[in-house]
C-alpha cells in the first residue's frame, strides 16, 4: 500500500519514532489489506449491479413529503436494498433514527403477547436491554408487554447448540435473537458462516421460529450478508456501514416479505404500511451512501488492522488480532487502566476531521449504565463509519474504534492517541 509519510512528516509534528512504527506496521499488514480490497470489490460490484438491474434514474432522487404516497425513488431503494442483502423485501426509511430503533421496529413488529424470544449470543448490546426489559427504564418494553425473554451463552465464542436445541425442544420459541457484532463486550463478534449454520440448527428443529439479526456494524465486511444464508429478518443503521458517512439519518430492515410487512405496519400504522413515508429529499443521500460504503467500509477495516498492529506491538492486548477474521469493523483495545482508556480516546478525538480541538469527557449518554467516553468527530452526529472510538467506562477498560472516511484520517488519530497516553 503506497502512503506517503513524507507529507504525513510535513504536515504532523511526530515523534520519528512513532513514524518509524507505523512505517512498519503499513508494511506488516499488506497481506490482510489485500484481502480486505477483494472483499470490497466484490461488494462494490453487487452494489452497482443492483443499481444497474432496477434502472435507477435521476427522476427516484426526487423529494416526496407529507404522506409520501407514490414515492418511486423510495420503492427502487428498496428493491435494490433486497437485491444487495439476497432478500425478498426490505424496509429503508429515514424514520428510523437510530439501529436500535430499526431492531425494536423489527422485534415489536413479529412478536406479540405470550411469545417467547431468545438471544443465543447472550446478553444484547445495552440500548436494547431496554427494550426487551431486562434492564429499566423507559415505556412499554416488550416484557411489559407479555413477551417472554431468555439468553444462552455463546460457548467458546461459538454458539451453545446443546443449550439451543433443550430450550427449542422444550418450549415454543417465536423467534430467536443473534447480535452480530461484540457490542461493548471481549467476545468475538460473529461470522456468517456461523450465522448460516446454527439457522439451519434451528430451523430443522423449529421450522417455524423466526431468526433476526443485529446486523449493525456487519455489513460489506463479508460478501454475504444474514439473510443470504437463511435468516428472516435483519436491521443495521445508515449512519454505521451502509450509509457510506453520506446518509445523515435512517435505517434498514431487510428480509422474508411478510414479515417486512408486519415491520412495516409497527413503523407506520396497521394497514398502511409500505405505502407511506416520505423521503424528504434523502433518496440521495441514501443511494449514494450505498454506492460508497464498500469503499469507505474497507478503509474503516484496514485503520482497524493498522490499529491492532501498533497498539499490539507496543504491549496491549487487541481483539480481533490484526491477522484474524473480521466480521464487523469494531477494534477492542483492552487497556485495564481508567486514564489510558480516556486519554487514547481524546487522541482519537484529535484526529477527527470535526471538532478536533475538543477532549471528550466520560458522561450520562442516555441507554448506557456507565458514563461512556466517545470521540466523534464526524460530518453525522452518532456516526459510527466515520472515525470515532467509545467505551463505557467501566472494567477492564476497553476501548472500541470504528470507523474513518480514509485510512490517512484514521493513522492520524490512532498516532495522536498513542501520544496522549505517552504523555500520561
Amino acid at each position: 500500500m503506497q502512503f506517503d509519510f513524507e507529507a504525513l512528516k510535513r504536515f504532523y509534528n511526530f515523534d520519528i519514532k512513532l513514524l518509524t512504527l507505523a512505517q512498519q506496521t503499513i508494511k506488516s499488514v499488506e497481506e490482510v489489506f489485500k484481502k480486505i480490497e477483494r472483499i470490497k470489490s466484490y461488494n462494490q460490484l453487487k452494489i452497482l449491479n443492483a443499481f444497474h438491474k432496477n434502472k435507477l434514474s435521476y427522476t427516484h432522487l426526487n423529494k416526496t413529503d407529507g404522506y409520501g404516497y407514490s414515492d418511486s425513488g423510495r420503492e427502487v431503494i428498496e428493491k435494490i436494498y433486497s437485491d444487495v442483502f439476497g432478500s425478498e423485501d426490505s424496509l429503508v426509511r429515514i424514520q428510523f433514527i437510530s439501529g436500535t430503533q430499526a431492531i425494536s421496529t423489527m422485534l415489536f413488529g413479529v412478536l406479540r403477547p405470550g411469545d417467547l424470544l431468545l438471544s443465543i449470543s447472550g446478553r444484547p448490546y445495552d440500548t436494547l436491554q431496554k427494550v426487551i426489559g431486562i434492564k429499566k427504564g423507559g415505556y412499554g418494553n416488550l416484557i411489559e408487554f407479555g413477551i417472554g425473554y431468555e439468553e444462552v451463552d455463546l460457548k467458546e465464542n461459538n454458539f451453545d447448540y446443546e443449550q439451543i436445541e433443550n430450550l427449542l425442544r422444550k418450549q415454543k420459541v417465536k423467534a430467536v435473537f443473534i447480535q452480530r457484532s461484540r457490542g461493548y463486550s471481549l467476545r468475538e463478534s460473529i461470522s456468517i458462516e456461523k450465522i448460516g449454520q446454527v439457522t439451519q440448527f434451528i430451523k430443522n428443529i423449529s421450522p417455524d421460529t423466526i431468526v433476526i439479526v443485529d446486523n449493525c456494524y456487519g455489513e460489506f465486511v463479508e460478501e454475504k450478508e444474514p439473510t443470504e444464508v437463511g435468516a428472516d429478518l435483519m436491521a443495521g443503521s445508515l449512519i454505521k456501514n451502509p450509509g457510506g458517512t453520506i446518509a445523515s439519518c435512517g435505517g434498514y430492515i431487510a428480509g422474508k416479505k411478510d414479515l417486512i410487512e408486519m415491520c412495516a405496519d409497527r413503523l407506520n400504522t396497521t394497514g398502511m404500511g409500505k405505502d407511506v413515508g416520505p423521503s424528504l429529499g434523502f433518496n440521495r443521500e441514501i443511494l449514494q451512501g450505498l454506492l460508497f460504503a464498500p469503499h469507505i467500509v474497507a478503509e474503516s477495516l484496514k485503520v482497524a488492522v493498522f490499529t491492532a498492529y501498533i497498539m499490539e506491538t507496543l504491549g496491549y492486548e487487541v481483539l480481533p488480532r490484526y491477522n484474524e477474521y473480521r466480521t464487523d469493523i469494531i477494534q477492542s483495545i483492552v487497556f485495564k487502566d481508567e486514564e489510558k482508556l480516556i486519554k487514547f480516546c481524546q487522541g482519537i478525538q484529535k484526529g477527527c476531521p470535526v471538532d478536533s480541538n475538543v477532549l471528550p469527557e466520560p458522561w450520562d449518554m442516555p441507554g448506557y449504565s456507565h458514563k461512556v467516553i466517545m470521540a466523534a468527530g464526524g460530518f453525522v452526529q452518532g456516526t459510527s463509519l466515520e472515525l470515532s472510538c467509545d467505551a463505557p467506562v467501566r472494567e477492564p477498560f476497553v476501548a472500541y474504534l470504528q470507523g474513518s472516511s480514509s485510512f490517512e484520517i484514521g493513522v492520524v488519530g490512532v498516532l495522536r492517541a498513542i501520544e496522549m497516553i505517552r504523555r500520561m
